[in-house]
């Protein structure tokens, strides 16, 4: 079964309770996600990005990942 946009949410809400989130795409295999959280604060955009994607659990592991492509943004807020 893909992976939808509401699933991405889910995970990314888990990790990142207080974030703003946005998640956009719906052909299952690319994705668009933004997340804006004060845990981001003094970290650099690769810290971030980490974080992200271990909030993601696996989802974008390898070929068998559910998730194929991500675009991602991050930021603390202003």
């Amino acid at each position: 079964m893909p992976i939808t946009a509401p699933d991405i949410e889910a995970l990314l809400r888990d990790a990142f309770p207080d974030a703003t989130i946005n998640v956009r795409g719906d052909d299952g295999a690319h994705f668009a996600a933004e997340v804006i959280d004060a845990s981001f604060i003094g970290q650099n955009r690769v810290q971030q990005q980490r974080a992200v994607y271990a909030a993601l659990k696996g989802k974008m592991d390898g070929s068998s990942g559910d998730l194929h492509a991500l675009a991602l943004t991050t930021k603390a807020p202003d």
